[in-house]
């Protein structure tokens, strides 16, 4: 038998392992509208922040060393389905004109993106992993996350799926909160630590 499904004679609770469908994403920069708050969308699939470290190679006579250099994480992207209400294009579409984008309309269109402005329209982003109950697992939160890429989906006479929209976000590093203990991994700058 797995792990997870008897206690092995102890008067403890039986916990389920963590399942790939029970999350959601929310953004908090995102007026809900009616019900206030931030706005938040099962997405149809999203991948977990990662990072890689950087290493450092030296070479003395007939050795190699290898140190620990930077830390790097790696972009994340959501699958998400296109309601009619609310309109995901016109949501992600406004997130991109609220980052600083703007058409040229003439020679004097000078108006341009920031990084302040593009994770400012975007807010926090949460990935929340939840258990059967619905209370979270894991909370993992990107910090000044962007929108770096934004696919509107594909259009075809012989399908009937729903339209999915595809979107890569950057961002500067991840913090994760868990259930069962107080230890969050942090990031910022150079550093890297546990608090």
């Amino acid at each position: 038998m797995p792990f997870w499904s008897e206690n092995f004679g102890e008067n403890s609770q039986l916990k389920d392992p963590k399942r790939k469908f029970r999350f959601s994403v929310e953004f908090q920069g995102i007026d809900a509208g009616a019900t206030g708050g931030a706005a938040m969308w099962y997405a149809k699939t999203v991948t977990k922040p990662s990072f890689q470290i950087n290493a450092a190679e030296h070479k003395y006579l007939n050795h190699t060393f290898f140190y620990p250099g930077n830390v790097t994480w790696q972009d994340i992207t959501l699958t998400l389905v296109d309601p009619v209400n609310p309109d995901m294009t016109a949501t992600l579409s406004d997130i991109v004109v609220q980052s600083g984008y703007s058409p040229p309309t003439n020679a004097t269109s000078l108006t341009t993106m920031s990084k302040a402005k593009a994770a400012g329209a975007l807010g926090a982003v949460i990935i929340t992993q939840i258990d059967a109950q619905g209370a979270p697992v894991d909370t993992w939160t990107l910090w000044n996350a962007f929108i770096t890429e934004v696919k509107y989906g594909e259009l075809a006479y012989g399908e009937d799926d729903l339209i999915e929209m595809s979107v890569t976000l950057k961002y500067d590093w991840a913090r994760v909160e868990t259930a069962n203990s107080s230890v969050a991994i942090a990031g910022g700058g150079n550093e890297f630590f546990v608090v």
